[in-house]
């Protein structure tokens, strides 16, 4: 007599092995649907640098390439600040002249009563921890709108700058290593191990989080994606240090100009850190949460409260940042000092790299990408030669440009029940 085995396969369907296709159909679905990220600051880097470059061969040089990154330091910290700020919908308006008032209590404390640069630079970052706690309970706790707490702070910050500065005296720098941060770059050879750390450390992020993902049965990135992510970074960091290590000095027998500047690590590592905040930690989620609907984000145990303030507390924290480099990159800190342009420019980073200003949805690399386009538009039309006027209409008619394509974003998200 003879059986026939019947089969019985009751084990979960495992998950569809993810190709390049269905990975590139994905990203395309979700830009059609408005999830377009940094998309537009990207094309827009690509396009103005080909124009640039064409116009003024200059841009290209290994001095001018470093100049990007010092003059769009600071704009970029204080905007990295911010993306915490609009993506709860709120705004600060006091941001420039925050990252003002903390350089002048840098100054005053190293210049003028002479402490160490490390008692300087603590005390200018807990100037900011204290202008954005204030600022962060006036807006939460007393319930007035961000838009006027932050305007005000605005004027008065400016007058404190001028109390600070005695009405108008000018106070220099001249600690070495404040004066470092923005005025001195590393040795060729720290700059390629910079480099060698960080695509080690991106490198073993990404194929730690697709081994985890695989191992739990998630949908994965197709690992050619995940080494095409690496390679990219690996050849974007080569080149940058590669024209970074050449000779930039016009008079090489009397001084040598080679390496990475010293503020460009700075950058990279709170980019990561922050990153690491938001996407990796609970409150980053809150953050999220909050941003996205505050009414059920409360209703879920979040204290909102808590979120709203510390978001004003970060972003102040930042501008303190921004404004040490600010201060390092003048040598000397004035009136002016986080005034003018450098408010206007710090939001305009933030939004044009991706960030939404009605909340919810944001990055910090958005701040780097962002701070990236103002500095190419800045440096470059000022290499052909145009004023300051044309440069403010240019900049003024690319944020327009980002907030309409955000606007178009959220439209397309709210159509295809996507966000």
């Amino acid at each position: 007599m003879t059986t026939t085995a019947v089969r019985r396969d009751d084990s979960p369907a495992l998950p569809e092995v993810p190709t390049i296709g269905s990975h590139l159909r994905t990203y395309l679905s979700r830009v059609r649907g408005g999830d377009v990220g940094g998309l537009p600051a990207v094309l827009g880097l690509v396009v103005l640098g080909t124009v640039f470059s064409i116009m003024r061969p200059s841009f290209l040089s290994a001095g001018n390439f470093a100049n990007l990154f010092t003059q769009g330091a600071a704009v970029t910290l204080i905007a990295m600040g911010l993306v915490f700020v609009l993506l709860l919908g709120e705004i600060d308006l006091s941001a420039g002249f925050a990252s003002g008032v903390c350089a002048a209590v840098l100054a005053n404390v190293a210049s003028v009563l002479g402490y160490p640069w490390w008692v300087a630079v603590l005390a200018a970052i807990v100037t900011g921890v204290l202008i954005g706690t204030t600022l962060g309970f006036l807006v939460t706790k007393i319930g007035i709108p961000s838009f006027v707490v932050t305007l005000a702070g605005f004027l008065a910050f400016q007058g404190i700058v001028l109390m600070l500065m005695k009405e108008g005296r000018n106070i220099s720098v001249r600690d070495d290593v404040l004066l470092a941060i923005a005025n001195r770059t590393l040795s060729p050879a720290a700059g390629w191990l910079l480099a060698a750390v960080a695509i080690t450390g991106f490198a073993a992020a990404q194929l730690l989080r697709h081994r985890n993902r695989a191992a739990r049965g998630l949908v994965t990135d197709p690992f050619a994606v995940v080494v095409a992510r690496i390679a990219g970074l690996a050849l974007l960091l080569g080149v940058a240090v590669f024209i970074l290590n050449l000779e930039r000095s016009r008079n090489v027998p009397a001084v040598s100009l080679r390496g990475v500047p010293v503020v460009v690590p700075i950058m990279a590592a709170l980019l990561v850190l922050l990153t690491f905040v938001l996407q990796r930690t609970s409150y980053g989620r809150h953050v999220y949460a909050v941003g996205g609907n505050k009414e059920a984000a409360r209703r879920a145990g979040i204290d909102v409260d808590r979120i709203r303030i510390s978001v004003f507390v970060i972003c102040s924290s930042m501008a303190a940042v921004g404004g040490i480099v600010a201060a390092s990159r003048a040598n000397s800190v004035d009136p002016n000092t986080g005034g003018s342009n450098v408010l206007l420019y710090a939001v305009g980073a933030a939004v044009i790299g991706g960030t939404s200003l009605f909340g919810g949805k944001g990055r910090i690399l958005d701040a780097v990408l962002g701070g990236a386009v103002v500095a190419v538009i800045d440096n470059g039309m000022g290499l052909m030669g145009y004023s300051a006027g044309v440069k403010y209409v240019v900049t003024g008619v690319v944020l327009l440009l980002a907030a309409s394509v955000d606007a178009f974003s959220r439209r397309r998200s709210a159509t295809t029940g996507t966000r």
